[in-house]
């Protein structure tokens, strides 16, 4: 008997997340038909419209159906649905992995379940999202799908499940000879970190990620390692972590900026009793897991290999589009034409076939760059075997874990010229930020910041010196105890210096910053440590440690009778 879900079906799926084109439900009743299962809600653009197709419609162009046309199943679905699912199914399915793809499948709807279901997730939704999208109500299908934030079967007593879902972004630069000249930057940069200053620039974030693509896909364990710890210092809305199917790090639909302390110790907090380490230890562990895992299945080179698709890069690709919807190239209209006829031009001498090939890999490769990494974790009993398993070294304990993509949206043909467009947009607001660094640096002059700092001992002298001399362009460090200060000369920015310094000392001051001077020495660096008698004769001593520095400290017997040790 088919189900199909009603109104009163609606209170017993909570918001989960939500990407650009559907909505995550997660399912929080009793049924065993949907126990451990999320739905997949379609979106539509607020204040858009969203006409219903009929059984004998594709929901597809015609240029799609020539598109698609070795997919017969896909060309022929009257939903957007079934087009996904199907594409999932017979198209990424067989390129990443049958077992680490999961098509779902179709659950009838009501209107008045939709319309339920957007009440009751209008307060958790993120502002940004309400702002642009709402539910399709005209949607009759949903598609549910395994919750690969946990193991089959959904919660079981005593066996803790953690996820982490990840969003690796394009894992390799593009070498494409269609790359234009004037675009170059391209073949250095990754896609990832000239998006980000866009992104910032347009304030949808407010700072830039750490994290490097290119490491997580670079198959080194300790570059992988890297790349984890620095989607966890950044998450943005490309790292969260779920307890149970619960999130309990990261955002649920707008990400979060940068992970601080509260966030931190909340993490830590939520990790006891799953990583059996000692507090202030558990999240560098859990990082080591995860690090572990993505290592051990080598998942991403398949994924990896399915981005390399596209091997024209939108450049190339966007003149094969113009061929499938035979309409005037408007990139080729664009360029100059006094100028000599350029690469991309013999792209629209091919053959029709060819033209296809190009645009279908790479929307293939653009799902690929845009999905999501599911990894969930189970702690293993003893002597328990099963699913692959990693070992975690750090806290002696093993981990079964299974790995999912998600996410797997069928791109619009359509939306390759959205891809150009925003690609000029992204090179043009990355290279006007190489250009504005440029004239900055040759402007750049010698500065002399002199900064503030308690000098107490030898040890916290040897803490400023190693943390200043991290910063490019310094030329010089001057340490003066009497007066505890640094003086620091050279072309880096005093914003680092004094970032620098109160890490070790936050009670750290600039004091001035300047031009510097000529000065005459006229004392000898290495008499720093040395004292005079009241005849001026010169005398060694130890230099002390002081108590923020070390766990023990000496002081004179002048003071003291007796000799403490901490």
């Amino acid at each position: 008997m088919e189900i199909k879900l009603e109104q009163k079906d609606a209170a017993d799926w909570s918001y989960r997340g939500e990407g650009a084109a559907n909505i995550v439900l997660a399912y929080t009743g009793s049924s065993p038909s949907f126990i451990g299962k999320v739905m997949r809600i379609t979106k539509k653009a607020r204040n858009g419209s969203s006409p219903k197709c009929d059984s004998n419609q594709s929901v597809l162009t015609d240029e799609e159906r020539l598109l698609w046309r070795n997919v017969e199943e896909l060309v022929t679905s009257p939903t957007k649905e079934i087009a996904e699912q199907i594409y999932t199914q017979l198209v990424m399915s067989p390129l990443l992995g049958s077992k680490h793809v999961d098509a779902g499948i179709r659950v009838p709807v009501t209107r008045d379940f939709l319309e339920c279901v957007e009440k009751n997730v209008i307060k958790q939704r993120p502002a940004l999202r309400i702002d642009v999208s709402v539910v399709d109500l005209e949607r009759d299908f949903v598609i549910i799908m395994s919750d690969h934030s946990l193991f089959p079967g959904g919660v079981l007593k005593d066996e803790p499940c953690i996820s982490v879902e990840i969003k690796p972004k394009c894992g390799f630069i593009p070498s494409s000879e269609f790359i234009a000249e004037r675009n170059s930057v391209k073949r250095s940069a990754t896609r990832f970190q000239m998006h980000q200053v866009l992104k910032l620039r347009e304030q949808e974030i407010s700072e830039l990620s750490e994290y490097d693509p290119l490491d997580l896909f670079s198959g080194s364990k300790e570059r992988i390692h890297k790349a984890i710890k620095d989607l966890y210092t950044t998450p943005q809305n490309n790292f969260r972590v779920f307890l149970n199917g619960s999130l309990i790090f990261g955002g649920l639909g707008g990400g979060i900026k940068r992970t601080n302390a509260v966030a931190g110790k909340a993490f830590e907090d939520a990790l006891e009793g799953i990583i059996l380490a000692e507090n202030g230890l558990r999240t560098t562990s859990f990082i080591q897991l995860v690090a572990e895992a993505v290592y051990c299945s080598r998942v991403l080179d398949g994924l990896l290999e399915v981005q390399r698709l596209d091997n024209f890069d939108i450049e190339g690709a966007i003149h094969a589009y113009y061929n499938i919807v035979c309409q005037p190239c408007a990139v080729c209209q664009q360029l100059d034409e006094a100028r000599p006829p350029h690469k991309c031009s013999s792209l629209h001498s091919i053959h029709m076939d060819e033209s296809l090939k190009i645009a279908r890999d790479y929307l293939i490769a653009a799902t690929a760059k845009d999905c999501s990494l599911m990894i969930s974790f189970r702690p293993m009993k003893d002597g328990a075997f099963g699913s692959p398993h990693v070992y975690l070294q750090s806290t002696n304990q093993s981990f079964n874990y299974k790995v999912n993509f998600i996410d797997l949206d069928l791109k619009p043909l359509k939306k390759m010229v959205d891809y150009y467009e925003l690609d000029k947009k992204i090179l043009n607001c990355f290279t006007q930020k190489l250009e504005m660094e440029h004239k900055d640096g040759n402007a750049r002059t010698m500065d002399k910041t002199v900064v503030s700092v308690e000098l107490l001992c030898s040890k916290c002298r040897k803490k400023v010196m190693k943390l200043i001399a991290t910063i490019e362009g310094i030329t010089s460090i001057v340490l003066d105890p009497s007066k505890n200060t640094v003086t620091v000369i050279g072309e880096a920015d005093p914003v680092k210096i004094i970032c620098k310094v109160r890490k070790f000392r936050k009670s750290a001051a600039i004091t001035s910053i300047g031009p510097p001077k000529e000065e005459k020495k006229d004392h000898d660096p290495y008499k720093k440590d040395v004292m005079k008698d009241t005849k001026g004769m010169v005398i060694p001593y130890t230099p002390k440690t002081c108590q923020r520095c070390d766990v023990w400290y000496v002081v004179n017997d002048d003071f003291y009778s007796y000799c403490t040790i901490m």
